[in-house]
């Protein structure tokens, strides 16, 4: 039997601009290297209306200009721990606004100092706190943006591959992203029936100020290029074109999903033999630091 495709809004009526028209959040640009600022400039160049929050005077003085630069005049504060700064700014953009079509969730935080050792070290102050910043604060915002998505809309959060692997120095921020990970399911099952899709993108190491924080951070940038399937690290435009597509209305019957843009990384279970040619197995524990085993 012959199956017809449909003639959706998005072919029948082709725009120039992906998101002409349409208007949306992003939460936590630090710099002009920040994810958050890849993504928020590859939003604008495609029609896109935004605003921006930050956390602090320190990042609000480089957040004011990048946001002009794009013709940005809603810069709002927010600190997701404070309930009150969450309602202040979407009752800000409901009345400015009316409704939002997307929202962008780039935050994350833990103690430097425990993201180095062992996670079984970890203490029970800053788990809590890392799972709040890190996770809760994308279900909180969420529950305020849904209000403003009355014709549907599209939500992207930022994770990492330590969520679902053990990676070198990111211990608990590991378990905040993997609860954020499961987060995404549950808020897409949640809010599907509204039609507000929900989803996450998992980047490689960036050179950015939140990569800077994880102990190592050189070692990781240059292994994973050196044994992805692309052979390169990612840059801010790669991730910025998947949440282009994540947040238009190309992605329209996607949610829920966890999104790899890491040059093929993710696929990868161990290097080519060849890579490893002068590594010798553990023996009795112990291990020189050139590879070599204690005999």
């Amino acid at each position: 039997m012959e199956q017809k495709t449909p003639h959706e809004d998005i072919l029948a009526e082709p725009k120039p601009e992906l998101m002409a028209g349409k208007r949306g959040l992003v939460m936590g640009v630090a710099n002009d290297h920040s994810i958050a600022w890849g993504i928020a400039q590859m939003l604008a160049s495609q029609g896109a209306e935004i605003a921006f929050t930050y956390q602090g005077e320190a990042q609000k003085k480089r957040l004011g200009p990048l946001a002009q630069s794009i013709g940005s005049a809603i810069v709002l504060p927010a600190d997701v721990e404070k309930d009150e700064e969450l309602d202040a700014v979407f009752a800000h953009l409901a009345q400015t606004w009316g409704g939002i079509d997307f929202l962008v969730h780039a935050i994350a935080f833990s103690d430097r100092d425990e993201l180095k050792g062992r996670y079984v070290d970890t203490s029970r102050a800053n788990f809590a706190r890392s799972l709040d910043i890190s996770c809760y604060s994308f279900t909180a915002v969420a529950q305020r943006a849904a209000k403003l998505m009355s014709q549907g809309g599209s939500l992207v959060t930022l994770t990492y591959l330590g969520a679902q692997r053990v990676m070198p120095n990111y211990n608990v921020m590991g378990v905040a992203k993997a609860a954020l990970e499961a987060s995404v399911r549950y808020l897409a099952a949640d809010l599907g029936k509204d039609g507000i899709r929900v989803n996450a993108i998992s980047a490689g190491p960036m050179r950015t100020l939140a990569g800077a924080a994880v102990g190592d951070a050189r070692m990781v940038f240059k292994w994973n290029k050196s044994h992805s399937p692309l052979k390169k690290t990612v840059d801010l435009n790669h991730v910025g074109g998947a949440a282009l597509y994540l947040l238009s209305d190309l992605a329209g019957g996607v949610t829920g999903e966890v999104h790899f843009v890491d040059a093929g990384f993710n696929v990868i279970g161990m290097p080519p033999t060849a890579d490893l040619k002068g590594w010798t197995p553990l023996e009795n524990g112990q291990e020189h630091p050139d590879g070599r085993a204690d005999k």
